[in-house]
């Protein structure tokens, strides 16, 4: 059974024409064979990570009365705390499954937000800043610029591996936007009903989705030639893989690739609670995204029309959470 590759980036920042030529190659192979990537030597600070992912474990150990008050009134989606129960991602592929066995706290562009970030919600972006604990907005901020940064990186080495100036896409991505979304599956004290898991199968809508696991039981499982393989956490390093966008972009040559997080075994013995700091990349809200010229030709004409990046976005939220809550 295949397994997902182990990618060393560090030959991006320092490397010689050759070797970044060879990083850039590998990235492309790896993309187009399996949609995701495990990579390590990406520069993000390993400390700026463990404090972000500490006082994240501590916000979900709140009592649910505490959490919900940074649970914005209409159930916004990328804004604040979203209670377990309201979203099922697999209705994004019509598969109509009870909802997701997940909570989560998310934040919208926080790289735009002031560094002394006080509790309450933000006029600029509407996030909402849990007052307890109290260090977390400053933590999460440091990740989030930490993450964000890498994600350029991820975009200048895609522009190398697609035949593209390094530069190309940076009129894409220069207004910084991301989403930072606290994923937490808690322990299961009662069997899930059918069907239900922890994250239904589905792919993600954007760029580049940054993803810092941990090793609990019931993780990340992607599909890979009709069957499900799992993603295993490697030390120090972050699990990435691309959105519909990208896969827009390039015509499918990069496979946005099916992925769920199933359910740990029912074995009161073994902790099973769970967190992942997810950072979701993305072009500019009103980039045109269209087959990329180094990605079609007259044998391979584009599979795609344009789309405006923020309206493909917001259809694909629409459809994960009930018609009835408001998910913008």
């Amino acid at each position: 059974m295949p397994a997902i590759p182990v990618i060393d980036m560090s030959a991006l920042r320092g490397g010689d024409g050759t070797s970044r030529r060879d990083l850039a190659r590998q990235f492309g192979h790896t993309f187009e064979r399996f949609g995701f990537a495990t990579i390590v030597g990406h520069g993000v600070d390993a400390g700026v990570t463990a404090r972000a992912y500490e006082l994240a474990n501590r916000f979900f150990d709140l009592t649910l009365d505490e959490k919900m008050r940074s649970a914005l009134p209409d159930r916004v989606k990328n804004r604040g705390y979203v209670p377990a129960g309201v979203e099922s991602v697999a209705l994004t592929r019509g598969d109509d499954r009870p909802p997701d066995l997940v909570e989560a706290l998310v934040f919208y562009a926080m790289h735009m937000e002031p560094p002394d970030l006080r509790p309450g919600t933000s006029a600029a972006t509407g996030n909402l800043i849990p007052a307890n604990p109290p260090e977390l907005a400053a933590a999460l901020r440091e990740y989030f610029v930490a993450v964000r940064d890498l994600s350029g990186d991820l975009m200048r080495l895609s522009a190398l591996a697609l035949d593209l100036p390094e530069d190309f896409f940076a009129p894409y991505i220069d207004k910084r936007k991301g989403v930072l979304r606290l994923a937490y599956y808690p322990e299961q004290e009662n069997p899930p009903e059918p069907g239900q898991l922890r994250y239904g199968a589905h792919s993600d809508y954007g760029g580049f989705t940054i993803l810092r696991q941990d090793s609990a039981p019931g993780g990340l499982q992607v599909e890979l030639d009709g069957e499900w393989i799992d993603v295993l956490p490697h030390p120090g390093a972050f699990t990435i893989n691309i959105g519909d966008l990208i896969a827009r972009w390039t015509n499918d040559r990069w496979r946005s690739t099916l992925h769920r997080v199933v359910n740990p075994p029912r074995d009161g013995a073994i902790a099973t609670r769970r967190l992942s700091l997810v950072f979701f990349s993305g072009p500019n809200d009103d980039a045109l995204i269209e087959c990329l010229p180094t990605c079609k030709s007259d044998a391979n004409p584009a599979k795609y029309g344009p789309v405006i990046a923020r309206q493909y976005i917001l259809s694909k939220l629409d459809r994960s959470m009930p018609a009835e809550l408001e998910t913008r």
